[in-house]
């Protein structure tokens, strides 16, 4: 494969892990909803390592790439994994909530280029 097309495939990733994560939250997107169910937390979790190691083999083939923060996705998939114990509720949360809908937006954008 070549490198747009590689790019192309980690992107798509990108999206359906995202579009996962909203399936897995509670409708009403009620954080003690979230905190209590276990399941969940550990689905959304992976979702998380799946965007961060997308992001990661983007970024070895384009370090330019047009993502908010995306050298953060990388060092927060790198925290789930290698230092889950560190990793709080919170947090995931507040990346689900503040931060996948402007990474949503801007996988789109690049795919439909």
């Amino acid at each position: 494969m070549d490198k747009d097309n590689d790019i192309k495939v980690w992107l798509y990733d990108i999206s359906v892990a995202i579009s996962n994560i909203e399936d897995f939250l509670p409708e009403q997107r009620i954080f003690l909803e979230f905190q209590k169910d276990l399941k969940t937390k550990m689905a959304v979790q992976r979702c998380v390592e799946i965007i961060g190691e997308a992001m990661s083999r983007i970024l070895k083939v384009n370090p330019e790439i047009s993502i908010t923060s995306a050298r953060k996705i990388v060092n927060v998939r790198n925290t789930v994994i290698h230092g889950y114990d560190k990793i709080d509720d919170e947090t995931i949360w507040n990346i689900v909530i503040n931060h996948l809908p402007i990474l949503k937006s801007e996988v789109e954008k690049l795919l439909k280029q």
